[in-house]
């Protein structure tokens, strides 16, 4: 089993918690991503992040000194937001720490994808950001079918807990031969299910340090999940989606 998730913009550079144990499997690809990004002026990267001036200059001088292979973080170390914060990787067991090397995979507009332990360093490029490259009209384009099949070589069974923007990355090259199953957090509020952007981060995030701590193997187990007040909501599942309801 596959377990997916989404990056975040905020990142850190942790060179002490844990050692980083490999380089990321598109490090070429991403090479030619960063020559790209470097190619452009500050205007246009700043068009292309569509953020402030403070992250467009902080970002934009990540680039323009960015070092691909020397003073590494571990991925899930990297990443800041919400989901991360509530995963909390730092505290893990040994035990969780392996299991999620072996089935967590980080999707990213820039690494295509990523093990927890793969070493990368900060930077900013969304999967929906508008960079031609090579003659690809989007990063969708770029990575192509690579982040499925690289997510699919040996395991047909991906448990998703990114966001739509990166899921839509794989879920369009899906077989009949694979299993793909969303989960999706939701609050009931006035007879109404609603989902929240923060909550379900938080959720997911949580998700993730139950399934490490308990070794969960088959995805029926994670139906079991209880943290921040969910539970499993049978009348709103099937087997494509389990849902979580809150409230």
């Amino acid at each position: 089993m596959k377990i997916i998730i989404s990056p975040a913009k905020k990142m850190n550079v942790d060179t002490d918690t844990y050692r980083v144990e490999g380089l990321p499997v598109f490090l070429e690809d991403t090479k030619i991503l960063m020559k790209e990004i470097q190619k452009l002026g500050f205007s246009n990267a700043q068009s292309l992040w569509k953020c402030n001036d403070k992250l467009a200059e902080l970002n934009y001088f990540r680039f323009k000194e960015m070092e691909l292979e020397r003073n590494l973080t571990p991925a899930v170390l990297t990443y800041e937001g919400l989901q991360y914060q509530h995963m909390a990787p730092e505290v893990f067991s040994e035990g969780a720490l392996t299991y999620i090397q072996k089935n967590l995979r980080i999707l990213s507009g820039f690494y295509g994808v990523l093990k927890p332990f793969d070493g990368v360093t900060p930077y900013r490029l969304e999967m929906q950001a508008k960079l031609s490259v090579h003659g690809k009209k989007d990063l969708y384009d770029f990575w192509g079918d690579r982040l499925y099949r690289e997510l699919t070589d040996g395991d047909h069974l991906i448990l998703n807990l990114a966001s739509r923007e990166y899921a839509k990355a794989v879920e369009k090259y899906l077989t009949p031969e694979d299993r793909f199953i969303t989960v999706e957090f939701g609050e009931r509020k006035d007879g109404k299910v609603k989902q929240k952007a923060t909550l379900a981060k938080m959720a997911r995030g949580e998700m993730v340090r139950f399934m490490a701590e308990n070794n969960i193997q088959d995805p029926e187990e994670i139906k079991c999940f209880q943290e921040l007040g969910f539970v499993y909501e049978k009348s709103l599942s099937d087997e494509k989606k389990f849902v979580f309801i809150t409230g």
